[in-house]
């Protein structure tokens, strides 16, 4: 057996012990939806012709780089299987909009070699790795859809592949979803009388209400940099969605955005939904009754940061609109695994990010949850994942894992970054969310631009 470990950059710790620093690492992992307008769910074999191989060399090293919270999975399986030969190297995993791996990967392509065989990154990463860096370059990520079995693609959760797929192929493997979901306190809302709120109109009305009854207490946040994801991508709003591959539509003016823009404005009036973000340091988690966000937040947010005490805090499914019969929640974070096309040993490194994203004995001890539905069982079977909830987290989890909406598109940009420099200043300075988009708006089309999408606004 052959293992060499070794770090290029920084990372980050995990397990329970580190529950804070997993927050943070499903936050810069945040904003993937689907690559492609053509495909949703898991991608045959369709499309473009197969990659071309690089010439195999069986037995040969296969080089694995993560990011440190995925680490103790890479080197369990290299415990698991002592005679496949590894090179583990630990980086940042593209987390915080780092470039690191597509400037690498670039100078490879220059060079003819060095890359890595298996990697852990953001989905943004995948709107440039299936696609080639030059002329005379192959494309970096090799389509799983041709090295993965169809039956074990479709197990994962309805959309969660759709990051990964560009023109009829799918490019990666996802790791984990953070699914929206409505957070409450069940043992405040038991105390005072109220019902857990189904739709957004019942949200509001909650919230009017606990805005006079207990001022001080919020029902949500909307100031952290990815609070869009957890309204805006639920109401379905157009800010990103591409409409051809690389025509993107951005109408902050269409009905699914404005709803949710004055729906909330006045919540925002009478403090009982926050311009803060609930990771602002400081913020007071014993006043938090409900908080729209992903499905981390339980152990992540009210566990870890809040300190909120077991048997508190509850889950319920995702808000819809009255009349309407589907139910959609946003996805705020998740990683993926991407094998190299150009990798020597391409069997032995299908194996490696099948394994890291598939395996039950690995996935029912992940820090988040796992995309691959036998996985998530696992995961929700596991006592560490569940025993914290005041009732049972399962069938809202399973459920609202499934009603991801795709619409909501994975580009070459993060979206926290039109939304942090335009809508987090407006609100702090005193203006209203609906005030608010036009600029967010503007600020979103020139994004886009930059990375040379064509934009449509209506």
């Amino acid at each position: 057996m052959t293992m060499r470990s070794s770090r290029i950059t920084g990372g980050r710790r995990r397990r329970r012990a580190t529950l804070a620093a997993a927050a943070v690492a499903a936050i810069a992992l945040a904003g993937c939806a689907n690559a492609t307008p053509a495909t949703t769910g898991s991608s045959g074999s369709s499309g473009s012709s197969a990659f071309k191989e690089a010439t195999q060399v069986p037995g040969s090293t296969v080089t694995v780089w993560t990011d440190s919270t995925r680490l103790p999975d890479v080197q369990k399986y290299q415990k698991e299987h002592p005679d496949v030969k590894m090179d583990i190297v630990t980086f940042d995993g593209s987390a915080d909009g780092s470039t690191y791996l597509q400037t690498k990967v670039q100078l490879f392509d220059r060079t003819g070699k060095g890359w890595p065989d298996v990697v852990f990154a953001s989905p943004t990463d995948v709107t440039w790795a299936s696609v080639p860096t030059n002329p005379s370059a192959q494309a970096f990520a090799a389509p799983v859809d041709q090295l993965v079995p169809k039956s074990t693609l479709d197990n994962f959760a309805t959309g969660s592949l759709s990051p990964c797929q560009v023109g009829g192929h799918t490019y990666c493997l996802r790791n984990d979803i953070a699914q929206v979901v409505l957070w409450y306190n069940k043992t405040l809302m038991d105390k005072w009388g109220y019902q857990v709120p189904a739709t957004w109109e019942q949200y509001q009305a909650l919230g009017e209400k606990v805005a006079k009854q207990h001022p001080g207490y919020v029902i949500g946040a909307i100031g952290d940099t990815n609070s869009q994801e957890s309204y805006f991508w639920s109401s379905q709003c157009p800010a990103q969605q591409l409409v051809a591959q690389n025509t993107l539509r951005v109408d902050l003016s269409a009905p699914d955005c404005t709803r949710m823009a004055d729906l909330l404005d006045p919540l925002i009036a009478d403090k009982s939904v926050s311009t803060q973000g609930f990771f602002t340091q400081g913020f007071n988690g014993s006043k938090v009754l409900m908080a729209v966000g992903p499905s981390w937040y339980g152990q992540y947010l009210f566990n870890s940061a809040f300190k909120t005490p077991a048997g508190e805090i509850a889950a319920a499914p995702p808000l819809k609109w009255d009349g309407q019969s589907a139910t959609y929640t946003g996805d705020v974070g998740g990683g993926i695994w991407m094998i190299s096309s150009h990798s020597t040993n391409i069997k032995a490194a299908t194996a490696v990010a099948q394994w890291l994203t598939t395996s039950t004995s690995n996935l029912e001890d992940a820090p988040t949850y796992p995309a691959y539905v036998p996985g998530a069982k696992a995961w929700l079977a596991n006592p560490a994942n569940k025993d914290y909830f005041a009732d049972d987290v399962t069938s809202v989890f399973v459920n609202a894992a499934n009603e991801v909406w795709t619409g909501w598109s994975n580009t070459k940009f993060s979206d926290a970054t039109p939304w942090s420099n335009t809508v987090l200043p407006a609100l702090t300075a005193g203006k209203s969310l609906s005030a608010a988009l036009p600029a967010w708006q503007t600020a979103i089309v020139n994004e886009a631009k930059s990375v040379g999408y064509s934009v449509v606004t209506k």
